[in-house]
């Protein structure tokens, strides 16, 4: 007989909890600040054609798609998130679908899109590495990737920190990693960077 203990239960309860109710709360409380709206306005708008966001989240990049986009798949593990996104969607030019999974297995077909847009999600995604070859099969051969990521610090002073403080970070943030080396990730997918548009 396996015994579990009580308070153990409880613990496990308030991390659903969090995780399920506070966190996504949090996260599009959070990602609304002034810096990462500049950026989005910045970039968003050159996504064209069949449209696959991953790491939809609340929607907060649907207003900044332009006239050039045919239909939006929007991935997202967070059901609730995806909930505080129907006025955005609501008003949205264009056929949006929701993909309620994670992107390591992205459910489209080869080559079905001309844009994947991703904005502070490869941080997150517990096999990033899996998620970004996914987003290259499901490219058409000339499709872009457009992406906005915070990762692995040039100064070795800020790297230390990032190790320090990660695992921390990575549980009441989401799986946030401070530390991932992004640039190397797109690189062995095989997707180059040929551009900075932000």
């Amino acid at each position: 007989m396996r015994l579990q203990r009580e308070d153990g239960y409880t613990n496990q309860a308030a991390v659903n909890f969090y995780q399920k109710r506070v966190l996504p709360t949090l996260i599009n409380l959070a990602m609304q600040n002034k810096a990462d709206t500049a950026e989005r306005a910045k970039l968003i708008p050159h996504a064209t054609g069949a449209v696959l966001e991953v790491g939809a989240g609340s929607g907060l990049n649907i207003p900044f798609y332009g006239f050039g986009v045919k239909k939006l798949y929007a991935l997202d593990p967070s059901v609730k998130l995806w909930k505080m996104a129907q006025k955005r969607v609501t008003g949205a030019t264009f056929p949006i679908e929701f993909l309620a999974t994670s992107a390591e297995e992205i459910p489209l077909e080869d080559m079905a899109v001309d844009t994947v847009v991703t904005t502070w999600t490869l941080c997150t995604i517990p096999d990033a590495a899996k998620a970004l070859t996914e987003m290259r099969r499901v490219l058409k051969p000339r499709g872009m990737l457009l992406f906005i990521e915070h990762g692995w610090s040039p100064d070795p002073r800020v790297r230390a920190w990032q190790n320090l403080l990660n695992p921390l970070w990575r549980r009441v943030a989401g799986g946030c990693n401070l530390n991932r080396k992004i640039d190397e990730l797109v690189a062995e997918a095989g997707l180059g960077v040929a551009e900075r548009l932000v």
